[in-house]
């Protein structure tokens, strides 16, 4: 039998319905697998949550660590517990981080040594960033200058590397071998064919120390914690990284200064990361609390006393900068040497 026009109007709208349960139950089967999903965001963190340090206590890393984890653990309602855990730029945290449950209860803040050098200038290195690890926020930490002795004379780029030039030995502190610092040395040496050494610290302190006493010639770390040393009018700060800091307004960059490596404009930052399987949910919520934790007058004065004018990425742009910049570190870190 033929089908009449009524006919096929019921069988069109059989079809329609039948099309319309089938999206309806699709939509019910992926509400279902969401559910463990929305379940575990809405009841973590279940306990304290661990925040490792990749430093000792003190430094910029110790302070971004404790100063956002009073944020998380006032937001959360949850105590939110910073453990020191100092060694090889980083490393050690590192690997604490990768032998912990991917849970959200574990968490780790380092600076750019332990992301971006570390896999290149340590032998057998135990960790792999970008398997490892899950970012939930970089957040910059301000450009580094260059700050030289009072002995030296020097107030520009141009009139140190004219000192370097001159001087049979001149030795330039950094705060760890294989650091941004160190990279910064080597990359001034390759321009401008000098031979200046680089001494290596455990840590800023000692550094700017030695480098108030006369006992090195320059030395490079945050503004932060040279700050001191600039303040008592023994030293000067002759370069900066990246982009000028607003409180040495008259201090040029390397780069304006005619300095032509990529490493002088390279961001350096302190970044938090989770172990790689942390739920996908989990890490949205942190990177959006790390963001707005930038907003809040505790970290925004935090961020004021480092010379930092830049708050926390998001979590798309910190994958992004990650993917972006590592290469271009991976090619600088070559350069400085054997792996340790």
């Amino acid at each position: 039998m033929r089908p009449t026009p009524g006919m096929t109007t019921m069988r069109n709208r059989s079809l329609l319905l039948n099309r319309r349960q089938l999206i309806g139950a699709g939509a019910g089967a992926a509400a279902l697998l969401s559910a463990p999903s929305l379940l575990r965001a809405s009841t973590w963190p279940t306990k304290p949550i661990r925040m490792l340090a990749g430093s000792a206590a003190g430094g910029q890393t110790d302070q971004f660590a404790r100063v956002y984890g009073e944020y998380l653990s006032r937001e959360l309602g949850q105590t939110v517990v910073v453990e020191n855990k100092a060694g090889a730029g980083g490393a050690v945290a590192a690997m604490e981080l990768k032998r912990a449950e991917p849970d959200g209860h574990t968490l780790m803040i380092c600076n750019t040594t332990a992301y971006m050098l570390n896999p290149v200038v340590i032998k057998d290195i135990k960790y792999n960033v970008a398997e490892d690890f899950a970012w939930v926020s970089v957040m910059p930490g301000g450009s580094l200058p260059l700050v030289v002795n009072e002995k030296v004379g020097a107030k520009t780029l141009a009139e140190f590397i004219a000192y370097a030039r001159r001087t049979e030995k001149v030795n330039v502190g950094t705060y760890a071998s294989g650091s941004f610092a160190h990279m910064v040395i080597v990359e001034l040496n390759k321009q401008y064919g000098l031979k200046m050494e680089a001494v290596h610290y455990r840590g800023e302190a000692p550094m700017w120390t030695d480098l108030a006493g006369g006992s090195i010639d320059a030395g490079i770390g945050s503004y932060a914690a040279a700050l001191p040393v600039l303040q008592t009018g023994r030293a000067r700060a002759v370069a900066v990284s990246r982009r000028r800091i607003k409180d040495l307004p008259d201090v040029a960059t390397f780069v304006e200064q005619g300095a032509t490596s990529r490493g002088h404009s390279l961001l350096t930052f302190q970044g938090c990361v989770a172990p790689a399987k942390t739920p996908p949910e989990i890490i949205a919520k942190l990177s959006e609390l790390f963001v707005n934790a930038g907003k809040s007058d505790r970290v925004r004065e935090l961020l004021k006393s480092q010379g930092i004018d830049e708050g926390p990425m998001t979590l798309a742009a910190s994958q992004a900068h990650y993917a972006t910049e590592a290469p271009i570190w991976a090619e600088l870190a070559a350069g400085l040497g054997s792996p340790q």
